[in-house]
């Protein structure tokens, strides 16, 4: 059933009856593994993806990369789990190379996300330095390519010369 799980990440709005058709299995079967894969926690929610450029332009989105200094005994799972409990951040990653975690966090406004990051995000024990990098134009977000449908614009670009 690991096609399943392929399929609903792909398009989480397939119904069962049509996953049991792609799959060649009953639709009893795919709601049976549908609602295992949810109760073992593997399928953690649906989510629709969004792109906010073309509903408001006031909207930021800000990928911050953390060092920190973890806690003996728990390492970085304490830090981690006070800045997922702070509602203004999408995801935090623990991830390898010149620093420790990486932070997601979607707002109105760049000034909005920088005040957070100086007021609440960089002021937690533990947080040795942040460096926040403002997303410009996501082209690609989980898997879906933004703007697949527009048209490309008569502008020449430079950097192919």
């Amino acid at each position: 059933m690991d096609r399943l799980l392929t399929l609903l990440n792909e398009n989480a709005r397939l119904t069962t009856k049509q996953l049991a058709v792609m799959l060649n299995e009953t639709e009893e079967n795919v709601n049976n593994a549908i609602t295992e894969y949810e109760k073992n926690g593997v399928i953690r929610g649906y989510k629709a993806i969004i792109n906010w450029e073309k509903v408001d332009g006031n909207n930021a989105i800000a990928i911050i990369e953390l060092r920190v200094s973890p806690k003996r005994e728990r390492g970085f799972d304490e830090i981690a789990g006070k800045i997922m409990s702070l509602p203004e951040v999408d995801s935090v990653y623990l991830v390898s190379g010149g620093y420790d975690l990486a932070v997601v966090i979607h707002g109105s406004t760049m000034q909005e996300v920088a005040m957070f990051v100086m007021r609440r995000l960089s002021t937690l024990d533990s947080v040795l330095s942040t460096a926040t990098h403002f997303v410009l134009t996501r082209y690609k977000a989980d898997g879906i390519i933004m703007n697949a449908a527009e048209e490309k614009d008569g502008r020449r670009d430079l950097s192919c010369d």
